[in-house]
Formats: C-alpha cells, structure tokens, sequence
C-alpha cells in the first residue's frame, strides 16, 4: 500500500518522503514504483520525473520532520498504528495533517492518544492504491472540518476520488457495503443453494457488469423506488442476517483452507490459476481506468 500511495502523490506532483522499519522494503520501494509505473503504462520520462520526488529515509523522525502530510501504512495492528503516530506526532510540524490508512480499523481508537487530534484523520486507500480511484476520507468526534476538506481537496487533486465518511464506523462505507455481499455470497454456499463458482459466475456475469458505471441507488431510481420496494418485500426477509461470521468460513481457516496462498479456501487453486486470476484483474483495472477516462 505504501509504495503505491507515494507513488500517486509523487506522480501528482508532491515532494514525498519514504520510510519504512525494514531495510530491504526502503531498498527495494523505488524499484518496486518503478515496475509499477511501467505496468500502468508510463513512460521513462514520467516515471524519472517522478522518482525524483521521493526521498528514502531509514527513520520516522527523518521522514516527517518538515512533512506537510503523513499517510501511515502500517499492517493493522491497533498498538502497532498508535505508537507510530505518538512518534510522528512528537517529531512532526504541529500543523502537520496526520492520516492512518486502515480498512476496517477504528479511526478514532487510533488517534485517541494524540495531543492534536484535530488534526488527525482516516484515509482508506484501496488496494492496489495507485490503481483504484477511490479514497474514503474518515472523520473522528476530534477531526477539523477544515482539515478534512484540506484532505479532500488534496486528493482530488492527486486524481483519487474521494468521499466523505462523517461517522468513524466500522468498515466505512465500502467496505460495509461489500462484506454485506460477501456474506450473502457465504451463506448462499453454506447452505446449499450453489457452490462458490456459482456465486462468482451469477455477479461476474449479471449486475457485477454495471456496477463500475452505476452504483447500487442510482440503479434503483433507475428501475424506480416502487419496483425496489417491492422487490425488498419479497427477499429482504431470507437474506442472511447472523451478526457473526459465517460457522462454515470459520472452519474453512481452521481447516488451512486460506485461499489462494494455500491452493484451496471456497475453491481449489494451483499456482498458475491463482496467478492467472491475479494478472486478470490488474488487466481488468488497467483497461477500464481507460474506458471510464475516454
């Protein structure tokens, strides 16, 4: 997540600086944006200009202590996030914004032991950041209006879209909206309605088709409330509704069926299939960050 965060706001034209507790991932970072560069199409030109904003540095207190920004991308760990940020608050500028990129994570958790914590802040990259549009922008009880929008503007004017989350609550907004999805998809497996490629078929091949161009409401004003309502009528009440996760994907991982990197989780996967889907999807982003712009 790091390297492609630094490498949209470099591209955008930002001064970036760089660091990470490992060595090898500092070493290997410019490298790393580099190929990613050159995936996205960009040529030599475009990518030396921006490798020649980013700065590697081997500690926090280097990194941020004249930083107008920091963005942390630490792996989701709660003590882990508030020990960074305590750091960076302690070394950098005081009007510095101070934004942690989590998923799910409480936001306001991890900023509660800060001085200023006006200044503090959710970014929710998506993965792979410099690849998907979209940034959500998640406000605390603390967090300065302004600062906010400060972060908005900035993202915007980076190319990201970004939302505005007002309530820090779990899972934002996308990621409340996709795991609703996911657990339907889980249970319609669990108890034998169809099997996992059945459920990846019907949303590849149906509605999953229209949804980079039309969200979830505007498809419904587009059907008509009415239609929607009737519909909600009649399926709302046998959708999956346990507040747990599903007894059947809990045994899947007690089991050491972990997906991918495992060769089975709701499907069995070899190697070359696993790497098949992988370069599928980055091909998929590529060619409709393309359409979606033309």
């Amino acid at each position: 997540m790091g390297h492609g965060i630094a490498l949209t706001l470099a591209k955008a034209g930002h001064n970036v600086a760089i660091t990470d507790p490992v060595t090898g991932a500092r070493e290997s970072v410019l490298a790393r944006i580099r190929q990613s560069m050159a995936a996205l199409g960009d040529d030599d030109r475009i990518i030396a200009k921006t490798l020649k904003r980013i700065d590697i540095y081997n500690t926090t207190v280097e990194a941020v202590g004249h930083a107008g920004v920091v963005f942390e991308a630490a792996p989701e760990k709660m003590a882990l996030k508030q020990r960074i940020f305590a750091e960076v608050e302690e070394h950098a500028p005081k009007t510095c914004i101070l934004a942690s990129n989590t998923s799910v994570m409480p936001i306001t958790k991890i900023m509660s032991k800060l001085r200023l914590k006006e200044r503090a802040l959710g970014t929710h990259w998506w993965n792979p950041p410099h690849m998907i549009p979209l940034v959500e922008v998640i406000s605390t009880q603390w967090t300065n209006p302004e600062i906010a929008q400060t972060m908005f503007e900035l993202l915007g004017g980076a190319g990201k879209p970004p939302v505005m989350v007002a309530k820090d609550v779990p899972g934002f907004i996308g990621n409340r909206l996709q795991h609703a999805l996911w657990r339907e998809a889980v249970s319609l497996v669990e108890n034998g309605i169809c099997d996992a490629e059945a459920v990846d078929t019907v949303i590849k091949s149906s509605f999953g088709r229209r949804l980079a161009v039309l969200g979830p409401l505007e498809n419904a004003d587009l059907v008509g409330t009415d239609l929607t309502l009737d519909i909600h009528e009649n399926v709302l009440f046998d959708l999956e509704s346990r507040k747990e996760p599903s007894p059947y994907l809990k045994q899947l991982v007690k089991k050491g069926r972990l997906g991918m990197k495992s060769g089975a989780g709701f499907r069995k996967w070899t190697t070359k299939e696993a790497d098949a889907v992988r370069n599928r999807v980055g091909r998929h982003l590529m060619q409709l960050g393309k359409i979606l712009v033309d």
